[in-house]
């Protein structure tokens, strides 16, 4: 921000003598929530004392939904309400009083991107050509949950198929959900594709969510919400009863408003299954308790890496890194500056394997669960016929190009496939950290949030993670600070299976910033913000 060099009394008399500038409308009255901003240990605690139950806690999220979401702000950020929640939730209760808790998410409700399957539900993608598709199963991840004592609250908005209908898609928008409002500024957009999800938690909708990610997903929505999201290793979570895109870098995570939280969620989640060969690496990574890493000192000694070159992405998001190196450096950590050799080198390779994974990954999706549409054609002829409803603000263009693709034997298929994950892992990552022999590489996750605008599309402002997501490597996104009060996150990405390690450091460094403010759902920023 440029300062006046006026002297300050001239400054309040030409101010004096100046029009009041506009005032964005102030922010609606918070809605009491006596629940706000509590954790999981924090519930847990209040239900173990019987202060609180799961059927208490589900009917209190859920009528902060009906406030929240669906009247007031109206954040949109919930596509559809798991009918069965509040039963869920009384047979937690009933075990609890049985002394049968299943573990730290017993009876803590949680919210599902809707290209998860979760039964009685839809399974979407956000998509009016899948609103009544409801598979007869859970997904791998969501009967995990179930066994761990979760409640299922219901499915979240999204960008529709993942952002991966058109290159000039709006993210958090669906044809069957609307358009998801960021909650820090109701005219901005809050990333995508796994919008709702970080909505929801940010704005207490839910105590905790689960997103996807292909590059960028969870990352990037849940930084510009204020919120932490974890992007595993592909392999340690499965994909079983998920919509896909890539099989090479697809993968659910979890989304939260601490390291904490995400920690007990992604303990939950990981898991092996038959069903997804990914998870049945060699290489598994078979710790799993990611709450022992919840200790504070571990940047004492670490090395970490800087990516300066993405702080070019905004001026606040280069001030907040700074900050940011303060922080680390207190801490008793080493901080270099680094560089992946290889930066931006696969983009025209992974958007290649792309194109052909998603035909073949989604037809076959589509095909074993009966779905009321089975190929890709079909649904392009879906979406032609119901252009006003489908296709309101962008068109189908990755829909149309990932259908001319062939089958994955092709050579171009494998070349793309095989250089895209040497570039982003051995010869990027890899390469970045054994130069200099670092625990992690860190940069900011994105910009702050911009206008969402239907006509152009988004004004994505770059990003800082885009190495970890092709390599199919662990990243991580914490809350580091603001932009005229829209949230800004700090991104540490590892090499393969290094989740825990990534959770140590970046709790350590959450609970030495305390960077997350709750959203105050302004309608749009105030004026002095918008010149900016």
């Amino acid at each position: 921000m440029r300062r006046s060099l006026l002297p300050f009394g001239l400054m309040l008399a030409l101010a004096a003598c100046q029009p009041a500038p506009p005032q964005a409308a102030a922010p609606p009255a918070p809605t009491d929530f006596i629940y706000a901003e509590l954790d999981i240990a924090d519930l847990q605690s209040r239900m173990q004392s019987g202060e609180l139950d799961s059927r208490r806690l589900t009917q209190a999220y859920l009528d902060r939904i009906a406030a929240v979401d669906k009247a007031g702000p109206q954040l949109n950020a919930v596509i559809e309400l798991n009918p069965d929640a509040l039963k869920e939730a009384a047979l937690r209760d009933v075990e609890r009083r049985a002394n049968a808790v299943r573990g730290p998410l017993h009876g803590i409700p949680v919210l599902l991107k809707d290209n998860i399957d979760a039964v009685p539900m839809a399974t979407s993608a956000g998509s009016l050509a899948l609103k009544d598709f409801r598979p007869g199963q859970d997904a791998f991840l969501v009967r995990r949950l179930r066994e761990a004592g979760a409640v299922i609250l219901g499915k979240a908005n999204l960008s529709e198929w993942a952002n991966f209908r058109s290159m000039h898609s709006t993210s958090g928008w669906s044809g069957r959900g609307g358009q998801t409002r960021n909650p820090y500024a109701l005219d901005r957009n809050p990333c995508g594709s796994s919008s709702g999800s970080a909505v929801g938690v940010s704005a207490n909708l839910a105590a905790i969510s689960v997103g996807t990610e292909t590059d960028g997903s969870i990352l990037c929505p849940a930084a510009v919400n204020g919120v932490v999201g974890l992007k595993p290793t592909v392999g340690l979570v499965s994909r079983q009863g998920i919509l896909p895109i890539s099989h090479s870098q697809d993968t659910a995570g979890p989304i939260a408003r601490s390291v904490s939280d995400a920690a007990l969620l992604l303990g939950v989640l990981a898991g092996r299954d038959p069903a997804d060969a990914a998870t049945t690496n060699a290489a598994w990574n078979t710790t799993l308790d990611y709450g022992a890493r919840l200790k504070p000192g571990a940047l004492q000694g670490a090395r970490i890496g800087v990516l300066r070159s993405k702080a070019e992405i905004h001026p606040d998001a280069a001030a907040a890194l700074e900050e940011a190196l303060r922080v680390l450096r207190e801490a008793g950590a080493t901080v270099v500056d680094a560089e992946i050799p290889t930066d931006g080198q696969w983009n025209a390779d992974e958007l290649n394997l792309m194109l052909y994974e998603f035909k073949h990954g989604l037809e076959r999706y589509l095909a074993e669960r009966k779905a009321p549409l089975t190929t890709l054609t079909q649904l392009i002829g879906y979406n032609e016929q119901y252009r006003l409803s489908e296709m309101p603000y962008f068109g189908q263009d990755l829909f149309e190009r990932a259908n001319d693709k062939g089958a994955l034997g092709e050579a171009e298929y494998i070349t793309a496939r095989t250089r895209a994950r040497r570039l982003a892992g051995p010869g990027g990552i890899d390469a970045a950290l054994k130069a200099q022999q670092l625990d992690a590489l860190i940069a900011p996750t994105t910009g702050p949030a911009w206008l969402t605008d239907h006509k152009a599309g988004d004004h994505f402002p770059g990003a800082g993670y885009g190495a970890a997501a092709v390599a199919g490597y662990p990243s991580l996104t914490v809350p580091m600070g603001h932009s005229d009060g829209l949230p800004l996150g700090l991104t540490f990405m590892g090499p393969a299976w290094s989740e825990a390690r990534l959770i140590a450091l970046g709790y350590d460094y959450e609970q030495r910033t305390r960077a997350r403010r709750p959203p105050e759902y302004w309608p749009t920023l105030p004026a002095r913000a918008e010149g900016r």
